[in-house]
This record gives structure tokens, sequence and C-alpha cells, in this order.
């Protein structure tokens, strides 16, 4: 008895549609591309000014170890004094003259910050310091601005300046923004927030 052949398939036609299909694909799909902010930047100034001297005093340097030890001012202090500290720093009112500050309520120190517009927070991490601590020394000295720009809003507004800014922030709010954005503005120019990030260290 003779055998019979099994039947083939003819698959000649499946690699048509195959490349039909690689072709609609290529041809339909869109290939989404990373767009920059559109910035204007300011012209090169070829006459470069060097920056205004900073009185030493008027520098708070808060170093933090790779064990996750603060040394701030050169005196190791624990992390929960961290904010106080710098609360004393910013709010000392020291200036005279041009550079008093009225509405500072410090001791007033003549070795510590004339008064916060000129008072710069430099924070500096050892490359091994553990994330977490240095987010969490971050907070503390954000903190001690919020502190003082709660302070003044209280004084001045009568209301929280962080909750002046979680309202300007809500879409539903329906009051005033420009006064609301006005306000913030000035609580800003009080205690400016000038925390500088220096180069971590081996």
């Amino acid at each position: 008895m003779a055998k019979r052949s099994a039947p083939e398939v003819n698959a000649g036609s499946m690699a048509d549609i195959a490349f039909l299909l690689l072709i609609f694909f290529l041809v339909t799909t869109t290939i989404e591309t990373d767009s920059g902010i559109t910035r204007k930047l300011p012209p090169i100034d070829d006459e470069q000014e060097d920056p205004p001297p900073l009185k030493e005093k008027n520098i708070f340097i808060v170093l933090v170890n790779a064990n996750g030890d603060l040394l701030v001012e050169d005196e190791p202090m624990e992390f929960q004094n961290l904010r106080e500290a710098a609360v004393t720093f910013l709010d000392n009112g020291g200036g005279t003259g041009d550079e008093a500050c009225n509405y500072c309520q410090g001791p007033g120190l003549s070795d510590s910050s004339d008064n916060p517009v000129k008072a710069v927070i430099s924070l500096q991490n050892d490359r091994r310091t553990e994330y977490g601590t240095y987010i969490a020394v971050q907070n503390e000295l954000v903190a001690a601005y919020n502190q003082l720009r709660n302070r003044e809003a209280n004084r001045l507004y009568g209301v929280d300046f962080t909750e002046m800014e979680a309202v300007y922030n809500d879409p539903n709010y329906q009051g005033d923004k420009e006064e609301l954005k006005e306000r913030i503005k000035k609580i800003q120019e009080l205690f400016p927030q000038k925390l500088s990030e220096a180069e971590p260290k081996r």
C-alpha cells in the first residue's frame, strides 16, 4: 500500500504579510523625542565682576562626615539641635547701620550674622555620607527658614507662610492670587533661602 504524503502549507504568503505589517508599523509609529525648555540665556559679559566679599561671620558652616556626624561651626552638634542653631544664626541681627535688622529677634551677637539677607548656610558632606542623612540635614535647614518665615507671616498677615504657599499652589483657590504672590515674595525677601551646597569631600 502506497504511503500518502503529508500536505504542505504554503508559507510564502505569510512572509509577505509579516513584511507588510512591519512596514505598516514603521510608517505609522511616532517616536517620542526629548524636548528642552526654551530659555534665552543672558549675553556673555566680557567685563566679569568679582562677587561681593562675604564676611566670615555671615557664613554658617555645616559639615556631615561619612558616619553621619555633624560639625557645625567647628563644633560637634547633635542632629536634634541643628534647626535651633540655624534659626539663631539667621535671626541673630548683629548688623549696625545699613546692615541692621529691625525685625530680627535674635541676641544680636557681633560675631554672628548681620541680618538674614546677608546670612548664608554652607552645607558640605562626605562622599560616603548616607543619602538619608544628607536629606535629613537638608530638611532641618529648610525647616529653620520656614520657621522664621512662618513667624514673620503670622506677624504681618496672621497666617503661616507654609499655609500661604499651599493655598497659592492650590488650583482650586478662588482668592486674589496676585496679592497672595506679593505677600509670599515679601516674606521670602525678609528671609531669603541662601543654602549653599559645597562639593562633597572624599
